[in-house]
């Protein structure tokens, strides 16, 4: 997987040590044998370090979109991508990986434990239930890939980003329209879109649309859960 790996994260100008690298494995070998027995992700093996590796570790070249000991919590995490893969490659982030399925937290805590990561909580609970908590406009950074639109993706992220802060959401090649269908979510939230990075892999249309927090989002979001994607903002 590395030898695929490495010249992936080359074309991006993405360098990491071999011990980084060494962890990297570690996680890819324990995420296919606990995908043997359960639903962690249905992407196929050859395709795993283009989809899942290079895809969520490149946005590391935007230096300024990760300062030093930043704070960062990945909503709807799955099998830990993107947040998993950052924390094993930047331990001085730290880390929340935001999942709503219990048997996928466990498969997280238990690579977690494996590779010794003291950078990463996992916490189990929906994101419109953890962001009313005292993670609410905490975290510098809120990332999210493959979970939903962006306006109501919008909704999810916003709450957790201090002012200031950014939401890092991974898109595909509907992100001008996404964006435009946003507009008012983003509004109502404290958001405004951001720099986008388009990530270096050929053969397919992915970049990563940042979302600035301008302002504070008002207390009534997020709405109950289930209400953000069944009625968008």
């Amino acid at each position: 997987m590395l030898e695929v790996l490495r010249p992936l994260l080359a074309t991006g100008g993405l360098y990491l040590p071999e011990e980084t690298l060494a962890k990297i494995k570690i996680f890819h070998d324990m995420l296919l044998d606990w995908n043997t027995r359960m639903d962690l992700t249905n992407v196929p093996e050859e395709e795993m370090p283009l989809r899942h590796y290079a895809d969520s570790l490149l946005p590391l070249v935007k230096s300024d979109w990760f300062p030093e000991g930043s704070s960062l919590i990945d909503v709807g995490t799955g099998a830990g991508f993107p947040g998993l893969a950052l924390a094993v490659a930047r331990p001085d982030l730290q880390v929340c990986l935001l999942e709503a399925l219990q048997k996928r937290c466990t498969f997280l805590t238990a690579v977690c434990d494996a590779l010794g990561l003291s950078n990463v909580k996992v916490l189990h609970a929906r994101a419109e239930d953890a962001a009313r908590e005292n993670m609410r406009e905490y975290y510098d950074i809120a990332c999210a890939r493959a979970v939903a639109p962006l306006r109501v993706l919008a909704e999810y992220l916003l709450p957790f980003v201090r002012t200031g802060g950014q939401a890092l959401c991974w898109k595909g090649p509907s992100v001008e329209e996404e964006l435009r269908e946003a507009k008012r979510a983003l509004s109502i939230l404290g958001g405004a879109p951001g720099e986008r990075y388009p990530l270096p892999l050929a053969g397919v249309q992915l970049c990563v649309q940042a979302v600035t927090k301008k302002a504070a989002t008002p207390a009534a979001y997020p709405r109950k859960a289930g209400t953000p994607k069944k009625k968008p903002l």
